[in-house]
């Protein structure tokens, strides 16, 4: 189970806490309770007696409170925080709705100098009316390369010589969701060029600003970059995330760059509109063969649609989870390399990521719909 504070959960720095520790105890251990060379039998009976059940005792005493006290300090130290955020530049993508929109208005509250991409007109003018005059919005399309170079420029003139504390890659669309035999290669393309390379773009143009403050780069990932949920470019989009954030994260060290990423569990946002994809899935259900149509059967997008009504009340209404896991990576003296935001992600899709594929298959199995004839081949 990942580790966290509030709505923040870090499993890989969890693991290697425990190893630390684990490690400490048996160091502890040895010196507690040196090799003797007395003869076996004069040990059993110092055991017969109480005695070595006596210095055991003792030893797992001092080893329990070194472990109480490690926990304490391990807490205290993620409550630390930076100071000054007044005079700090974050840039944020997809701040048209969602995450990206809470967060942009969530730290232009806190003082801290928000430039927040939009992909859209309206969006960057319905922010900037719910915002205070420090917020800046630029129109971005992190799938154009020049657009990026542009706005990498105009936010270099924006920040100065104080550099870009942090940039928070949010923008992301999920693409066609559907049964792989379903799709073609351009319906992978879509949801990889934005989710991927758009990521990929704006953090190769936006890094020197980033390095130049020793500031934080936040990838927004999903659990989706952790489990194979559903068919589609989304989740080899996220896996690829996940990747690039954690050869990012080596990379930048010695430069004093923190690189976090996030992991969201299933919010209730625009990416995620039931309605729209069910269009998507309708559209290309037209274009399928009668073959693919005969093994799926003609009430398969029905059935999934009632599956789905079934599981909404697994999805997280309330955004601000995400946001909160931003804040820390932001303003904490020890931010974690990973975020598990949501209930779910922490109670179900981080811990099943950890399982064996024979237990992931059958559980993620009995959430899709039977199809009507698979051997119709």
């Amino acid at each position: 189970m990942p580790e966290g504070r509030g709505h923040c959960a870090c499993p890989i720095t969890s693991l290697t806490l425990l190893v630390s520790l684990t490690r400490m105890t048996l160091d502890i251990l040895q010196e507690l309770d040196p090799p003797q060379p007395a003869h076996w039998r004069h040990r059993l009976l110092l055991y017969k007696k109480g005695v070595y059940l006596s210095h055991t005792g003792g030893k797992l005493f001092w080893v329990l409170g070194l472990l109480i006290l490690c926990g304490f300090l391990w807490t205290r130290k993620g409550k630390l925080k930076i100071a000054d955020i007044t005079d700090k530049y974050i840039f944020i993508t997809g701040c048209d709705s969602g995450f990206g929109n809470l967060a942009a208005r969530t730290f232009d509250k806190k003082g801290f100098h928000v430039i927040a991409a939009c992909l859209t007109e309206s969006g960057s003018t319905a922010l900037k009316a719910e915002t205070s005059e420090r917020l800046r919005t630029v129109l971005l399309d992190v799938t154009d390369p020049e657009n990026v170079k542009r706005t990498a420029q105009w936010v270099k003139n924006q920040v100065g010589e104080k550099g870009l504390w942090g940039l928070i890659n949010n923008a992301g669309i999920p693409g066609v969701l559907a049964p792989t035999d379903w799709l073609t290669l351009e319906d992978y393309r879509e949801p990889i060029e934005v989710n991927l390379f758009g990521l990929i773009s704006v953090t190769l143009n936006m890094l020197p600003l980033v390095k130049k403050a020793q500031g934080r780069v936040i990838n927004v990932s999903s659990v989706g970059g952790r489990l194979a949920i559903v068919g589609g470019g989304y989740t080899p989009s996220k896996y690829a995330v996940e990747g690039f954030n954690d050869s990012l994260r080596r990379d930048m060290k010695a430069f004093g760059v923190h690189v976090s990423c996030i992991e969201p569990g299933l919010f209730k946002t625009n990416l995620a509109d039931p309605v729209k994809a069910t269009e998507k899935k309708l559209a290309i259900w037209e274009q399928l063969s009668p073959d693919i149509k005969q093994q799926y059967g003609e009430g398969y997008i029905e059935k999934s649609l009632d599956k789905l009504k079934g599981n909404k009340s697994y999805a997280n209404m309330d955004l601000s989870p995400v946001v909160e896991c931003m804040d820390h990576a932001l303003t904490s003296l020890f931010p974690k390399t990973h975020y598990a935001a949501g209930k779910d992600a922490k109670i179900f899709w981080i811990p099943l990521s950890h399982m064996p594929a024979v237990l992931q298959d059958f559980l993620l199995l009995k959430q899709k719909t039977e199809l009507a004839n698979p051997k119709a081949v």
